[in-house]
């Protein structure tokens, strides 16, 4: 049996762990002739920390200034590390829940596969933060490829 896909999603963070699921993404959309888009997710999170009223101290940069941040961030990613692939990918950058967010985009665009990183944090800041890869496995109406990075341990709970 040939697996074969025509839209896959890449979820980024930016991070170390997402470019272990990057390879993937590029094989498996090279593979299979297959869109690849690229999103990355400004946590909704930031707007509540940094909007708490007239009286507070920023506690950083307003919203604005962060999705444009955001989005110059991934024009250097594309440009560093989606180069050479068979079809141009595309990019999308947006706010919201990180989870819920690819969810939604995946079905917007009728995505057929995910591939995203693990991040492996403790036991305890999994239980306080819960993972994004977690919840989207849970709740994606597609197949979801999930990437450990090289040298992160398995730790049984």
């Amino acid at each position: 049996m040939s697996l074969k896909f025509a839209r896959i999603l890449f979820p980024t963070d930016f991070s170390e762990f997402s470019l272990h699921a990057l390879e993937h993404a590029r094989d498996l959309a090279d593979a299979s002739d297959a869109d690849l888009h690229c999103i990355y997710v400004l946590d909704e999170a930031y707007t509540y920390w940094s909007g708490m009223g007239p009286e507070s101290i920023p506690v950083g940069p307003p919203p604005e200034e962060m999705l444009d941040l955001a989005c110059t961030r991934m024009e250097d990613f594309c440009r560093q590390h989606l180069q050479g692939l068979k079809s141009e990918p595309t990019t999308h950058v947006t706010v919201g829940r990180p989870f819920a967010e690819i969810i939604a985009f995946a079905r917007r665009e009728h995505i057929d596969l995910i591939v995203m990183a693990t991040h492996g944090r403790g036991r305890i800041a999994h239980m306080l933060l819960g993972s994004t890869t977690e919840k989207v496995v849970r709740k994606a109406d597609c197949a979801v490829l999930t990437v450990r990075g090289s040298g992160q341990e398995f730790v049984m709970p």
